[in-house]
């Protein structure tokens, strides 16, 4: 055992450890329950050494826990780098740092720790919550290191001086963010396990996986209209296609790239900018149909938008879409194929109807309408009811929707009358996206969320292309034209922030999304390309990560020099006490008596009064009253007064 330091106040301990709280707090529902059960064990072991004289711990025992805490991060996460297993890594290392606290050197890496562990939380998040939290998190380590270097000081003094502090960097920190060389993409060499758990639509689709996105209340992206945005129920945003159908799962079938754009389209375009969040995915979301491609990305034969590099950060371009068109690629002999390919069994109900609207359409050219226009009445007639909650199917998935619960979310509407369609011989596929989305009367923003995620169905008639048919929409027209939470029964588990009856949390949930909104565009967004735009401003253009280094360098080193200067002016202009001490010392060089650089003022008072013995009086006054007055903690305005006027006065 070793003795536990007593020069340490337990005060400014507790100040450090409210400090290392914060730090540590958001990251306790990410930590695994024994990594949080280790800190809180560890925080109130030391406090309770802290408050008497205790031993600390050996420190045998503590590289014993180190190395067990150690593998146990490995087993946990099966590996001890990357962003989760790092993270829990560094709480166990700063929890085990506490329990040897014995010296000011052991306060400072602890402290340098709690610095690096609140920039950790800006991997998991970076709302504008986050980075308050964070920014009380550096005051009260900052207050904790000031009241370490001054145990003299009450917290509030050192919480000032350390706000003090913050503040004087702020310039600095300012320039930081405009200048300091970005580089496309997220942070560097941020592992893949940085993007695990963004969630959003997958690669395929299940009955039942889309319904789980209806209780995310999430932003999937935002979209800004140059004008008028179209009506709800035009907002179709599209994005996987799928193609494959195994019974149970449809999947991407293929993704040809679209080189020359085959789609007509007509009317009056839509010019809008889409921010997309990040999804770890190469989708990128569009209004049926997009004419335009935004930069690094193709449109794939099935006019779905993928971007080159994964959406790994926050990402905005520019869009162009036509609401009416007629969409003819895809149109192949193969493509087709595809489109009509079904399970060799299974369904046979809904493929003996499939049959009977085929039987009765005939073969002729308008056939396959035909077929479309028996599915759509069969879908409006048949009373299916829309709900987040639908029943369990079993093997014939199809079948049971169809005529046996009639109860379901889009994917059950949409998978359904696709398979209908194929079993009819009309080639059919999936879309997935989202539909509707609320205009944001505060920023002028549509906002789109993962629970308005919606899938249709396309079908191939021939002379018309590829047609969107909405099953969804027929038997519950509701949801395309008021959205999700009209649609559902009123007990339905929707976020709360989307119920429509709850008009003041609508204007409480417009006003904060407005303002993450401006964060996200201005500080998150603030991105290469921003970057260039606003240096342009200054007649600074295409800059490379050199000119940058160097114009960070010389706007640092002016601010420096230039607050250095402030803070020196304002010294010798606003400190009386010092001007009072100069004038004295001035009056007694012109008598002979100048005091050297190293020479103290109670030693130079001293020499001085032996000097002029018949002043000796007057000298010892001055002096003690400037000592007090400099480096005493009781001075007060009369006191400053008094010795202007006593050096006003003196005469050597």
């Amino acid at each position: 055992m070793n003795p536990a330091s007593t020069n340490l106040p337990l005060a400014n301990l507790l100040a450090l450890f409210a400090g290392l709280a914060l730090a540590a707090s958001p990251h306790t529902e990410r930590l695994p329950w024994w990594v949080n059960s280790w800190l809180a064990l560890f925080f109130a072991l030391r406090v309770w050494i802290s408050m008497g004289p205790r031993p600390l711990p050996h420190r045998a025992w503590l590289v014993v826990l180190a190395i067990g805490g150690a593998i146990g991060v490995f087993l946990t996460h099966r590996t001890i780098f990357g962003r989760d297993a790092g993270v829990t890594l560094l709480v166990l290392l700063m929890s085990l740092k506490l329990l040897e606290i014995k010296v000011m050197r052991d306060i400072f890496v602890l402290v340098y720790l709690a610095y690096f562990l609140a920039l950790t939380n800006f991997f998991y998040s970076q709302t504008m919550p986050t980075a308050a939290l964070m920014l009380i998190t550096v005051l009260a380590i900052s207050a904790s290191l000031v009241s370490f270097n001054d145990t003299s000081r009450r917290l509030a003094e050192s919480l000032r001086t350390a706000g003090i502090l913050l503040l004087q960097a702020s310039p600095v920190m300012l320039l930081l963010f405009f200048l300091f060389p970005r580089v496309p993409g997220p942070l560097w060499g941020l592992p893949q396990d940085a993007f695990a758990g963004v969630t959003g639509l997958s690669d395929s689709m299940t009955p039942g996986s889309l319904s789980n996105l209806s209780q995310s209340d999430a932003i999937a992206f935002r979209a800004k209209f140059t004008g008028n945005p179209p009506p709800r129920r035009n907002l179709y945003w599209r994005g996987p296609v799928f193609w494959d159908f195994d019974g149970k799962t449809w999947r991407a079938g293929f993704s040809r790239f679209n080189n020359n754009y085959q789609a007509e389209v007509r009317g009056e375009p839509y010019d809008y900018e889409m921010t997309l969040e990040p999804h770890n995915r190469n989708w990128l979301f569009a209004l049926d149909i997009p004419s335009r491609i935004p930069p690094q990305s193709r449109m794939t034969l099935d006019y779905q938008l993928l971007s080159l590099p994964p959406v790994r950060a926050r990402s905005r371009y520019l869009l162009r879409s036509y609401p009416a068109y007629r969409a003819g690629a895809g149109a192949e002999a193969r493509d087709l194929a595809v489109a009509l390919r079904l399970p060799r069994d299974g369904n046979p109900r809904a493929r003996a109807l499939a049959g009977q609207w085929r039987a009765s359409a005939g073969t002729g050219p308008d056939s396959n309408a035909a077929v479309v226009r028996q599915a759509i009445e069969f879908f409006r007639d048949s009373r299916f009811e829309y709900t987040l909650t639908p029943p369990l199917l079993g093997e014939n998935t199809v079948d049971e929707f169809v005529f046996d619960t009639k109860r379901g979310f889009c994917e059950h509407f949409s998978s359904a009358f696709a398979f209908m369609m194929r079993a009819a011989n009309v080639p059919a596929r999936i879309v997935t996206g989202y539909q509707g989305g609320d205009l944001n009367p505060v920023d002028g923003y549509m906002e789109i969320r993962q629970a308005e995620a919606h899938a249709w169905s396309e079908v191939w008639s021939g002379n018309d292309g590829w047609v969107r048919v909405d099953p969804t929409a027929l038997a519950m027209p509701l949801r395309v034209d008021s959205g999700l939470a009209a649609a559902v029964p009123r007990n339905s588990a929707l976020p709360l922030l989307m119920r429509t009856d709850a008009e003041w949390m609508r204007a409480l949930r417009f006003n904060w999304n407005a303002m993450a909104n401006k964060w996200n565009q201005w500080v998150l967004g603030y991105n290469f390309d921003r970057q260039r735009e606003m240096l342009s401003l200054f007649g600074v253009q295409s800059p490379d990560w050199r000119a940058l280094s160097m114009m960070l360098f010389w706007s640092t080193a002016a601010v420096i020099g230039l607050t250095a200067l402030w803070l020196f002016g304002r010294w010798r202009r606003d400190d009386p006490v010092q001007r009072a001490w100069r004038d004295f010392c001035r009056k007694l060089a012109r008598a002979g008596l100048e005091r050297a650089p190293s020479e103290g003022p109670v030693d130079f008072g001293a020499r001085a009064g032996r000097e002029l013995p018949k002043r000796a009086g007057i000298i010892g006054t001055i002096v003690a009253l400037y000592v007090e007055l400099r480096y005493g903690r009781n001075a007060a305005p009369p006191q400053t007064r008094q010795l202007r006027q006593l050096v006003r006065n003196f005469r050597p």
